[in-house]
């Protein structure tokens, strides 16, 4: 058997963490690592090696084993793990956790040195409808700020995973069947015994070499999607975007996702990323901050000047002796609050504007004004 990484080397972390640590290390590597992320050859075996190791030490039980012993048996490594994984993965915005499993440990033909099985949770003895859902798909949608205030309507091209219309997602040509492997009778996987001493006996599960992991074999593959069952196809779609949506919501728009033969379409799982706008920063609850420059003039006499907003120019009323950074705030004039009634403020922040050179009679004049601020005792010009 082939020897693995130590399995806190390879979430980066310290025998001596706290589970939530682990939860944090596992969250970043899966992060960078999920293959919808990543698209390098070597992100799913990355993605595998640390949901191996997240499954055995955020479980106090396996981990305390690998502590001790070294190992934990690799038909027990992800069982009973679902849990810590459906919370994360909820977090990110990816799909339940026996989609995403399936996606990644069953088309990689799981089993091998590397212990994984095709069902790691267990989902094909739970139940069978989980097999026969299709992928949730992720499409990545930039707003500016101004389609934020009115909500977006926009026709998009999703590239999806169908079934094949030719053999209704078998993978066989018409006319023929698939039929069950004889080496593994269909399990996909077979299995191997060893003793690691007197006292214990491993079951390693191992990726059936006659059909690769899928439990059946095409005498005769279809020649319109070459044995996968499955052909990719570009949808249009329109999606219907609501006002005040923020930065980093995922929006599930059920069924849109992969089809599968005789099943339910997954999810189409449509992620915002609001750009940057050149005068407003967005705060939270639909509010939005813009930095208003004055004369120092003006901030003295006081004045009635146009800010501009998202909705356009707002007169703004700016007492005299108004200090520096104040800060005036204009209801109703932010975002629509997303998920709630009405709209957020828009602050504006008062700051100074200074000249970037003076003439002489300009310089005579603050001198006398200087004077006079000097006898009040408040203020005096450098």
């Amino acid at each position: 058997m082939m020897s693995k990484r130590d399995y806190y080397e390879v979430l980066g972390i310290q025998k001596s963490v706290s589970k939530d640590e682990i939860k944090s290390a596992y969250r970043k590597l899966a992060l960078k690592y999920h293959p919808d992320r990543n698209k390098s050859p070597e992100a799913e075996e990355k993605f595998k090696e640390i949901s191996e190791a997240y499954a055995v030490l955020s479980d106090p039980e396996k981990r305390k084993r690998y502590d001790t012993y070294g190992h934990v048996g690799n038909e027990e490594v992800f069982r009973g793990s679902e849990d810590n994984f459906a919370e994360i993965f909820k977090d990110m915005g990816f799909g339940n956790v026996g989609d995403i499993f399936e996606q990644i440990f069953g088309r990689m033909g799981g089993g091998g040195s590397s212990g994984f099985s095709s069902d790691p949770f267990g989902f094909n003895s739970r139940t069978a409808n989980r097999r026969r859902r299709g992928r949730d798909l992720l499409y990545d949608l930039s707003m500016t700020l101004e389609e934020v205030v009115k909500g977006k309507k926009e026709e998009v091209q999703i590239p999806t995973i169908e079934n094949c219309s030719i053999c209704s997602g078998t993978g066989a040509a018409p006319g023929t069947t698939p039929k069950i492997c004889p080496t593994c009778n269909g399990q996909g996987q077979t299995r191997r015994v060893y003793n690691q001493n007197q006292f214990s006996t491993f079951i390693s599960l191992d990726t059936c070499n006659t059909c690769h992991g899928e439990g059946k074999i095409l005498e005769k593959p279809c020649n319109t999607c070459h044995g996968e069952g499955k052909v990719r196809k570009t949808n249009n779609l329109k999606i219907d975007i609501p006002p005040g949506v923020e930065d980093g919501v995922t929006l599930r728009i059920s069924g849109k996702g992969e089809s599968v033969q005789g099943g339910v379409s997954g999810d189409l799982l449509v992620r915002i990323h609001v750009l940057p706008h050149q005068l407003f920063k967005v705060l939270e609850d639909g509010d939005l901050m813009y930095t208003f420059n004055v004369s120092f003039v003006d901030l003295i006499l006081g004045t009635e000047a146009k800010v501009p907003t998202i909705d356009g120019n707002e007169k703004l009323k700016i007492p005299s002796c108004t200090k520096a950074n104040t800060v005036f705030k204009l209801k109703g004039k932010g975002l629509p609050r997303y998920g709630k009634f009405g709209r957020g403020s828009q602050y504006v922040k008062v700051d100074v504007e200074l000249p970037d050179k003076i003439n002489d009679k300009q310089k005579n004049l603050l001198k006398e004004l200087s004077k006079e601020f000097k006898k009040d005792g408040w203020f005096r010009f450098a």
